[in-house]
Parts: C-alpha cells; structure tokens; sequence
C-alpha cells in the first residue's frame, strides 16, 4: 500500500487478514509479516496500531469473542423453538464452523498471548468458556419453559456439548463434520434429559 494512503477501518482489516491466514495455514504461520501481507499493507500499519504482535493476537481473540455474543444472543432467543437438539446442533456447527477451533490452537501455542488473555479473562480457555456459557444460558432457558428435564445439569451439559464440538472440528485439514454427526453428539449428550 502506498505512503499516505488512509486504510478505513485498520484493524478490522488486519483482523479479517490474520482470520484468513490463521484458517489456511494455522496458528504457526501467524506472524506480523503475514498478517500485513495478507491484509495489503505495510508491516509498520500493524505497529502502529497496537504495541506488539501479541496485543494485536489478544485484541483479535477479543474482537472474536464479542461475535460470540451474538451467537448467544440468536441462540437464547431460539429457546422454546424448534427442537432443543436441532438448536444446539445449529449452534455448535455455527460456533465450531466458523474460526473457533483456529483461535483455541492459536491460544494454546503462545504462551505470551495466553497470559495477556488471562489479565482480561482469567478462567478457562477463551472462546471455548464463552461458547459454554452460551450454551449454559440456552440449557436454562429450555429448563425453564420444562422441555429439558427440571433436575438437567445444564453445568456438566454445556462443557459436554462444547468439548464433544471441539473435538469433531479440531482437524483443521480434515473435512469438517457433518450437521448429522453433530446432531447426533448433541442427542445422545442430552439424551437423559430431553
């Protein structure tokens, strides 16, 4: 990109970029230099923007987090609609379709980025503690209007489902599951307390 020229909306950009590069070469190949070559800018846009590489990592996994709001904001809303494993199924593959699995990689690889994390979130892995509260939530709601079980323990649930999620996307080279597999993850989790 030429000097002078204005980027609208920087760190989105180099957000989106680091989101392609994270997804088509995984966590190792994330370096600034990748990042603002993806993104079509010079390397010190980057700098200039935030301190180092990892507060540019820690504020992507936030920005990425907050989309998770959202998620949880569509799925509480689907409570008391449809099937409760036909909206789990909907958002585990929404969660875990999307760039989830990559950032859990990406946090678990750097030491640094996990630390600086830890001062904004200090339990659990993020992304995959805010989809299990998002799922908590959901569980509640359907208890709640009684078609879940009065006595489900939507606690032990909710890390089920996020965990069993996790694992039928974690090969990031693989072909991505099935809503049919996921859905029957999903039945046979709740299958007690449907």
């Amino acid at each position: 990109m030429p000097t002078g020229v204005a980027i609208r909306d920087v760190r989105g950009q180099l957000f989106d970029a680091a989101e392609r590069v994270l997804l088509q070469d995984g966590p190792s190949a994330l370096t600034s230099r990748a990042v603002t070559t993806e993104a079509g800018c010079a390397k010190g846009v980057l700098h200039r923007h935030f301190t180092d590489f990892d507060a540019f990592l820690a504020e992507l996994v936030l920005d990425r987090i907050a989309r998770l709001d959202r998620q949880a904001t569509a799925l509480r809303e689907s409570t008391g609609t449809g099937t409760v494993a036909g909206n789990l199924t909907g958002a585990l593959m929404d969660l875990f379709g999307s760039v989830a699995v990559a950032i859990v990689s990406l946090i678990t690889s750097r030491d640094e980025l996990r630390a600086r994390l830890r001062q904004a979130r200090p339990t659990g892995v993020p992304v995959l503690a805010e989809a299990t509260a998002m799922i908590v939530s959901y569980l509640t709601a359907e208890r709640e209007l009684g078609r879940i079980a009065a006595d489900a323990d939507v606690h032990t649930l909710a890390p089920t489902l996020i965990g069993a999620g996790h694992l039928l996307f974690a090969d990031r080279k693989g072909t991505p599951p099935e809503a049919e597999a996921v859905r029957k993850v999903v039945t046979t989790v709740i299958a007690g307390v449907e």
